[in-house]
């Protein structure tokens, strides 16, 4: 049987770096087109798209920005800049003809910038209207960028997000004069890391930053351990001392992570049997694994600690089954763990035994894409032990690995 060494469906990393010259929606787009997006598709829908809004015309060129070589795109305005309600803008783009992961992501970017406003102005979403991000070009900018992010299959990918550099300063807005960032960048990048200056001038725009924050599907602080697959830059319409631009990192992972919360509770009241069962019933009811380690209580009474390791969208729903099953009055939860793992997959491989045919599974699990385990599954070995009287460690050395 010839094996294949090489795995092939490795996780895809994104890494969205606006850490040094900030973000805008045209920064977004010249990025992707960087990175392969078609610029002359892009063009035409974003020109074709915005003609309820507004005219505009895009372009796309080279441009060097303090040694970077980047794309940028120019979005031009055509026709006045007109004031529109954000439920009108809704109404807008589920009339346009566009796939619906395109209009829904859009959408929900417009949401985010209108869930800001009305913090900021303290107005309803239904009393929220658009200056300069309702124009066209801003609907452009957020249109052309979602088509650009689907159109590379890069909802198939993590997407992490660097820090945000937002600049310094004071800006003219229709609100008048306000400080850098604006009110409702602040408010879109809640609870996502942010870096002041290094200019005064402003960097990140309330339609850029929803974008990013939309696509994004975690923060770091950091670049992760990772192998670089592609590098794109998107230039800004601003020269500084330093290159602003965008820069989207494309990597291919060393090995898969997984995000897990960590449950643990003692329990000191159950019998081994209804351990036993409590131990099967987190395993059906979702959990990824389940430990049980004998310790020693307070005033010295025997007791167990149960470990259960959930998936977040799990941990709820197994922290319910805990209280219900146990009467625990007190939970543990450590949110949030990174764990390396492996990627697995199961392989069926006959094997002859006493002129029989066998099938066997083998787990086999990958690091980097090379093969390093491929162990039998024991089910499948005390299948053949029963059938051929053979002991069952005699049938494990016979059947060996998935690549022996």
């Amino acid at each position: 049987m010839k094996i294949n060494k090489k795995y092939r469906g490795k996780i895809m990393t994104l890494i969205i770096d606006p850490q040094t010259g900030g973000i805008a929606g045209n920064m977004i787009i010249g990025a992707l087109v960087d990175l392969g997006a078609n610029p002359k598709e892009l063009k035409e829908i974003m020109e074709s798209v915005t003609s309820q809004f507004g005219k505009v015309k895009v372009s796309f060129n080279k441009v060097n920005k303090c040694g970077i070589d980047s794309t940028y795109c120019n979005v031009e305005l055509l026709s006045e800049n007109k004031h529109i309600h954000y439920k009108d803008l809704i109404s807008k783009i589920d009339n346009l003809e566009l796939d619906e992961k395109v209009k829904e992501t859009s959408k929900n970017i417009f949401k985010r910038i209108a869930i800001a406003e009305s913090k900021v102005h303290g107005e309803s979403l239904d009393e929220i209207h658009f200056h300069e991000v309702g124009s066209s070009d801003a609907v452009a900018d957020v249109i052309g960028s979602v088509y650009g992010f689907y159109s590379l299959n890069l909802d198939k990918e993590e997407v992490i997000g660097l820090p945000v550099a937002l600049g310094g300063g004071r800006i003219k807005t229709t609100h008048g004069i306000l400080p850098v960032p604006a009110p409702a960048v602040l408010e879109i990048l809640k609870d996502i890391n942010c870096i002041g200056g290094p200019v005064e001038s402003e960097l990140a725009t309330p339609t850029g930053c929803a974008i990013y924050a939309e696509l994004c599907s975690e923060f770091k602080k950091f670049i992760p351990q990772c192998k670089t697959s592609k590098i794109a830059y998107g230039a800004g319409k601003k020269d500084f001392d330093f290159p602003n631009v965008l820069r989207i990192i494309k990597t291919k992972e060393i090995t898969e992570s997984d995000r897990i919360d960590v449950i643990e509770t003692n329990i000191d009241h159950l019998t081994g049997e209804e351990i036993g069962y409590l131990f099967d019933k987190l395993l059906d009811e979702g959990a990824s694994d389940v430990s049980v380690t004998p310790i020693i209580m307070k005033k010295n009474r025997q007791g167990s600690l149960l470990k259960v390791i959930a998936n977040r969208s799990k941990r709820n729903h197994l922290i319910d089954v805990m209280f219900k099953e146990i009467g625990t009055l007190g939970i543990r939860i450590s949110p949030n763990l990174h764990r390396g793992i492996a990627k697995r997959e199961f392989i069926k491989k006959s094997v002859e035994i006493n002129g029989n045919i066998f099938d066997v599974t083998f787990k086999v699990a990958y690091v980097n894409g090379e093969i390093i385990s491929g162990r039998p599954e024991y089910e499948d070995l005390l299948k053949i032990a029963n059938k051929t009287d053979i002991p069952l460690i005699e049938v494990k050395k016979i059947v060996g690995n998935y690549d022996d």
